[in-house]
């Protein structure tokens, strides 16, 4: 497979004034046409609306054009629901027949003829590897499979499905009558590891000489780069010539990172919804950032599915320590949980190093500080809204004095009896309660501190010291509440601190988030210098969060405003 036969990557659907143009599919697969020439069948795993689907269609018109082989194009969407296994092997029969039947090669729709396309219904463990049999014996070249949306099978049926590749993948190497396709693809969200999890529930396998443990590897699909989002812009350019600026460009890679479906929703929500098809107007740096807000506060379908991920366990293992810009994962988070947050496209990981995981782009990171302080969101009072905002600047000092009272009032902790301890744990197990109306037991009830840190994390979904970082998000967002321009986060496994930075009438105030004891202070001043550099301001703000129950509420309630080489730092204890 060649880059320049490969020109027929059509972008998501999502944005109708890119939708006829396209970008290379082989740059974003480059290891593909080596799976296929090995005979090798393997994982295709990205994340959802990467354009997995629109790739697949793409390699498989290539191969079928490049004469070697004959490729389908299966899709396995149809039985996300079907639990029932001799139903799904009949349905998976129907999906490559309706993959014959789509293929653009008409061989492959001629010969599928020669063979019986609708195998003994009364012998479905074994009707799909006697079909794909069939249909290699019928045809006058090898055939390469792509199963788009494989990971959509449930346990059973996948154990079945898997159990009869691995025999047709054996056979065939028995007898010239055994034949079966020369490559294989199962196409979905999640990793080679996450389908060997998911058919192994009760020790049951797929067996040893699955194709599975003699694939070469999973492959994956790249975003786009910066240079093929320029592409794609110029196409719509040289249709319409309507302009986008370097600028725009610059911006669109700096919120996306390449994410397919956002690149294509940030053009469409300049090019119709700000310039209502007005192909006559410049699209700038500036625009690409006023859809990346509309995109936010509209929160998408496709971000709904995203952060609905949010509410597995195994999700929020790994994101919350990220968000609060940890060291490290705990000990505990397994290994599995974090490739399955990974290929979910939530997160992403530099160098694939844990300890530099991090929000897969900037648009995401906003939507998962979000959509985690959305609960406590709606706990803060309603009267604190929009006082510290005058038209022309922001009141940052008093809105984190606010924040501070808030906190006191709402954070307290202290020893209790154990009657009361009996008491609050009963309360607590009749019903899942959020963090703050937690908050409000564990004053009523005086809960003891590690009481309080057991309890957040099983029922809440916050640790002790996951939880000040995620309120002060909720506290901001509530009171706030679009008044700023926009409120950007920065956060990061490894990092220590996290970042937050408001903008109002084109002034930037950097805040950064600590705990008492993750680094010492004048690390944490520096680290708020470096942030005000890249904010381009003169005035930054670091909350301390001391989580300690030695002190008290006067003495971890503080206020102390430093000078650096001209430089304001205020230091706001909480």
């Amino acid at each position: 497979m060649t880059t320049n036969s490969a020109k027929i990557f059509n972008t998501v659907g999502v944005c109708n004034p890119l939708k006829h143009y396209m970008i290379p599919a082989a740059p974003r697969l480059p290891d593909v046409s080596d799976m296929v020439d090995g005979e090798f069948y393997f994982v295709l795993h990205a994340p959802r609306q990467s354009g997995k689907t629109t790739c697949l269609k793409a390699l498989t018109k290539q191969i079928n054009s490049e004469g070697k082989y004959y490729a389908i194009n299966c899709s396995l969407i149809t039985l996300r629901d079907i639990s029932d296994s001799e139903i799904a092997m009949k349905s998976i029969i129907g999906r490559i027949n309706k993959g014959i039947e789509n293929s653009d090669a008409a061989e492959i729709r001629k010969l599928a003829y020669k063979f019986d396309n609708r195998p003994s219904m009364s012998y479905h463990v074994s009707m799909v590897q006697n079909l794909l049999n069939g249909l290699c014996l019928a045809l006058d070249r090898e055939l390469v499979v792509f199963f788009d949306e494989a990971d959509c099978l449930l346990e059973g049926p996948l154990i079945m499905f898997l159990g009869q590749i691995r025999d047709g993948y054996l056979d065939r190497f028995d007898s010239p009558a055994s034949r079966f396709p020369r490559s294989m693809a199962l196409v979905g969200m999640r990793d080679i590891r996450d389908y060997l999890t998911k058919v192994r529930p009760d020790g049951m396998s797929t067996g040893p000489a699955s194709p599975f443990n003699v694939k070469l590897e999973s492959l994956t699909l790249a975003d786009f780069t910066m240079d093929e989002i320029r592409s794609l812009y110029f196409q719509h350019t040289a249709e319409t010539g309507q302009v986008f600026e370097p600028s725009a460009v610059e911006r669109a890679w700096y919120w996306t990172e390449g994410q397919p479906w956002l690149v294509n929703a940030l053009a469409n929500n300049v090019i119709v919804k700000q310039f209502r098809n007005d192909y006559s107007k410049v699209i700038s740096g500036n625009d690409i950032d006023i859809a990346v807000r509309n995109l936010i506060l509209r929160n998408d379908t496709h971000f709904d599915s995203l952060m609905e991920r949010l509410r597995e366990p195994r999700v929020r293992r790994v994101i919350e320590p990220v968000i609060t810009g940890a060291d490290y994962l705990p000990d505990d988070v397994p290994t599995d949980d974090i490739r399955y947050v990974l290929d979910l496209g939530l997160l992403k990981s530099d160098g694939y190093k844990v300890d530099s995981i991090r929000s897969s782009n900037p648009v995401y990171r906003e939507l998962i500080a979000r959509a985690m302080s959305r609960n406590l969101q709606r706990k803060v009072p309603p009267e604190l809204a929009n006082r510290w905002m005058d038209g022309t600047r922001l009141d940052m000092d008093g809105l984190l004095r606010a924040f501070q009272v808030y906190w006191r009032e709402n954070s307290e902790v202290n020893d209790q009896t154990d009657a009361e301890k009996n008491e609050k744990e009963r309360l607590l197990t009749k019903r899942v309660v959020s963090s703050l109306d937690f908050i409000d037991i564990a004053d009523k009830y005086r809960v003891q501190e590690e009481v309080v840190k057991i309890i957040m994390e099983k029922l809440s979904g916050f640790g002790r010291e996951d939880f000040p970082h995620i309120v002060l998000y909720a506290f901001l967002q509530r009171v706030l509440n679009g008044g700023a321009d926009f409120i950007q986060r920065e956060y990061g496994l490894g990092r220590s601190f996290v970042d937050i930075c408001v903008s109002y009438k084109d002034i930037r105030y950097p805040v950064e988030l600590k705990v008492k004891g993750v680094k010492s202070r004048e690390d944490s001043i520096l680290q708020v210098l470096g942030y005000m550099d890249k904010c381009g301001s003169s005035v930054g703000w670091l909350v301390v969060f001391d989580r300690g129950c030695s002190k008290s509420w006067d003495e971890k309630i503080f206020w102390e405003t430093l000078d650096r080489d001209g430089r304001t730092v205020h230091l706001v204890g909480c």
